[in-house]
């Protein structure tokens, strides 16, 4: 999963009325048929993994499923089992407690949205109505999203199972993984999947989904699930699909998906599937037409994937399906992998997609989470960190060194908790620990090693593991076999101990830091402006994204009569911005006297984009350019004399230069003598705002006399509210 870090930039019938915690079988649990070896068809070896045969009907107008799963399991383990437990993660939705709170904020926005969506249209659940085997009835129970069901008669080492349940699905509205929202529907963990066996203690995996970041952890299996979803309706899954017509103004959807981690489907009335095979390998990609040229976003996008899935075949393993699937959806501020399918966020203007780094590190999970699995509830460094470190893997080769090694690089504090923790010891800062220390220490590896034996390990990790759940001791005794016990003893206590930090002959030094840093910034703004075309050449931060662009930037401070109060502030504000310009690698020139402003008045400054500061009447620039900044300021709808006349205003406005069209004046003015107590820190702030690219496009805005804005004129930044959240 992508958090809003890579800007992210992961969301993804007949129900009660109202959902149980938990549910109950009453019935009495009779003695299932068992098979063993011998009674398995003879001309058919004894397959090793779960077979689900799933077929449901989705109510699209009251939002539920209704289906029935028939399982059969092997048990492959030593102990005689007596009950077999399937993870309902769909229960996850019977409460906002236990839901997930990356998708908190999302579903406080969609509710100020729909303020006719209650509290418990966010809510939802599975409801387990009987299961049986060969026709008997057993006892099961469905508690904190574990169901166990009681054998009737124990599952020897060898013997196989098949087990028939039916159940009914509440899909909440929002943006959980399981869920619906406008014209889509996210199917995530909507129906009962077998626990992992820990052979080890002797028990199922009870853990339920974690409301802070990923509990996915499953053994790959044989799937074929039927949807029966009305006609106009189009459905990803994994796997081979096929469709057939059902009863009247429906059809049936099956696939059939051998080999698979997980199971997923995404439904929507409007989406458009384009679809490209190369050597044997389909892309396919999933996505809303609602802007112009939206297809040829998408066909860059599928040579994109091609591209990505090559690079990580030729370096780990080849992917072994014959086809990929993309999604695009309502999610926001991350994008979600599933086996063989990701889930991404809706496409807005025109990305940057060479440098989408989440599509990239989404596409890695399939080498880190769908075919080598792991406990993501208890080693989520095994797939974040290879995931991270997969992405700038492939950007360094592609000769994009801004999303390359360099990011890893650039190194930051250490931190307390190790690399190996759990969900739960690292809290809130997964990416801190599982995404940016995790690559740093698999690339510590990969220059320990060196890339042509970190490449053959990596090779050897994969054959290993393939379609299993690996462990960090499992990886370990790889790098042992393939590099030596020093080696990996070394690499183990950067894993298990606290404070990991990158070797110092590893990183950065702090020249190229600032370097790296002035590029990234480079990149980012010119790429926000790329990708949103509409916006209007006099933008605040635009300012910003022309001096980087190598435009110079000259800084005017008012220089006539005023207070010490007044300086003190317009101070405050230059350092502030010469603060932000430093981390960018700016070096703007700033002018305080009024015999220097003269002399660089129509040369040099006609040249230069332009920030003043003060009070109209005390700033020497403003004064000579009065009646063309007035002209320019109408041209925004920046009723310039108006403003300047009132008493107690404050704020900012750009527009063209008077003297060059082609540069950019920023004004951050206030008509009294200086700004009140009260208004000083909200236009400090204020400021700070306006020349973020993570922030709306302002060309204006006015603060009254308790520094509330008054007067605004803005372009809506789709990712402001994700940095905002």
């Amino acid at each position: 999963m992508t958090l809003p870090k890579c800007i992210i930039t992961g969301s993804l019938v007949v129900a009660l009325t109202a959902v149980p915690v938990s549910g109950l079988g009453i019935a009495v649990a009779g003695k299932p048929t068992l098979q063993n070896d011998l009674l398995v068809e003879a001309n058919t070896a004894v397959h090793h993994l779960a077979r689900y045969q799933v077929d449901a009907r989705i109510d699209e107008k009251a939002m539920k499923i209704h289906a029935t799963e028939a399982v059969t399991y092997r048990n492959n383990t030593s102990d005689t089992l007596d009950n077999i437990v399937f993870h309902t993660f769909a229960d996850a939705n019977r409460s906002k407690e236990t839901q997930s709170s990356l998708f908190e904020h999302s579903n406080q926005r969609m509710a100020k949205e729909n303020p006719d969506k209650k509290p418990e249209d966010f809510l939802g659940g599975i409801e387990i109505n009987n299961i049986k085997s060969s026709g008997q009835h057993l006892k099961f129970d469905n508690t904190n999203q574990a169901l166990t069901v009681t054998l009737g008669q124990a599952l020897q080492p060898g013997q196989s199972i098949t087990l028939e349940l039916e159940f009914d699905v509440k899909i909440p509205y929002g943006s959980q993984r399981l869920s619906y929202y406008k014209n889509i529907i996210n199917g995530a963990h909507w129906f009962p999947v077998l626990s992992v066996y820990d052979p080890a203690e002797h028990m199922w995996d009870k853990t339920p989904y974690s409301t802070t970041f990923e509990s996915d952890y499953y053994d790959s299996a044989d799937y074929q699930v039927t949807l029966n979803v009305p006609a106009e309706y189009k459905v990803s899954m994994p796997g081979t699909l096929t469709e057939q017509e059902a009863d009247a103004g429906r059809k049936t959807v099956t696939a059939t998906a051998n080999n698979t981690r997980e199971f997923v489907f995404f439904a929507s009335p409007d989406f458009k599937v384009e679809s490209v095979t190369r050597d044997g390998l389909t892309v396919q990609y999933y996505y809303f037409d609602n802007q112009k040229d939206k297809k040829q976003i998408i066909d860059q996008y599928i040579d994109q994937a091609f591209k990505v899935i090559n690079f990580f075949s030729e370096k780990y393993g080849k992917y072994p399906y014959p086809e990929f699937r993309i999604v695009e959806s309502y999610v926001e501020g991350l994008a979600v992998e599933f086996s063989r399918t990701i889930q991404m966020g809706l496409i807005q203007g025109q990305p940057d997609i060479l440098n989408h780094s989440a599509f990239v590190h989404e596409i890695a999970h399939q080498w880190f989470h769908a075919l080598i699995g792991n406990d993501s509830e208890t080693e989520s460094f095994l797939d974040e960190g290879f995931a991270d470190f997969s992405m700038v893997y492939f950007y360094e080769k592609q000769g994009i060194p801004l999303n390359g090694f360099k990011v890893i690089q650039f190194d930051e504090v250490s931190l307390d908790s190790p690399l190996d923790s759990t969900n739960d010891k690292v809290g809130d800062s997964p990416d801190a620990i599982f995404y940016k220390k995790g690559r740093q220490a698999i690339y510590e590896l990969y220059r320990t090693l060196g890339e042509e034996k970190f490449d053959e390990l990596m090779r050897t990790y994969f054959d290993k593991y393939v379609f299993k759940n690996a462990t960090i001791d499992g990886l370990l005794q790889v790098v042992e076999n393939k590099a030596g016990k020093k080696i990996r003893d070394d690499w183990e206590a950067d894993l298990r101990n606290p404070n990991y930090s990158l070797k110092p002959e590893y990183r950065l030094t702090a020249d190229e830091e600032a370097a790296y840093m002035h590029e990234q910034f480079k990149s980012i703004y010119h790429s926000v402006f790329v990708q949103f075309p509409e916006v209007p050449f006099e933008t605040m931060s635009r300012i910003v994204d022309k001096t980087l662009q190598g435009e110079p930037l000259t800084i005017i401070m008012s220089d006539g009569q005023i207070s010490d109060k007044t300086k003190k502030q317009q101070d405050q504000l230059l350092n502030q911005i010469q603060g932000f310009m430093q981390i960018a690698g700016i070096k703007p020139t700033v002018i305080t006297e009024r015999q220097v402003l003269k002399n660089k008045l129509k040369q040099e400054l006609g040249d230069s984009n332009v920030i003043v500061i003060g009070k109209p009447d005390t700033n020497g620039f403003i004064q000579a350019l009065k009646s063309g900044i007035i002209k320019r300021a109408d041209t925004v709808g920046f009723k310039w004399r108006d403003i300047m006349n009132k008493s107690n205003q404050s704020g900012a406005y750009i527009i063209k230069h008077p003297y060059n069209q082609n540069r950019l004046m920023l004004h951050y003015f206030w008509t009294g003598d200086q700004l009140s107590d009260q208004v000083a820190d909200p236009f400090m702030d204020k400021a700070s705002e306006s020349l973020s690219f993570s922030n709306h496009f302002y060309q204006y805005y006015v603060l009254n006399n308790v520094g509330k804005i008054s007067n605004e004129h803005k372009v809506e930044n789709p990712f402001a509210q994700l940095f905002a959240e």
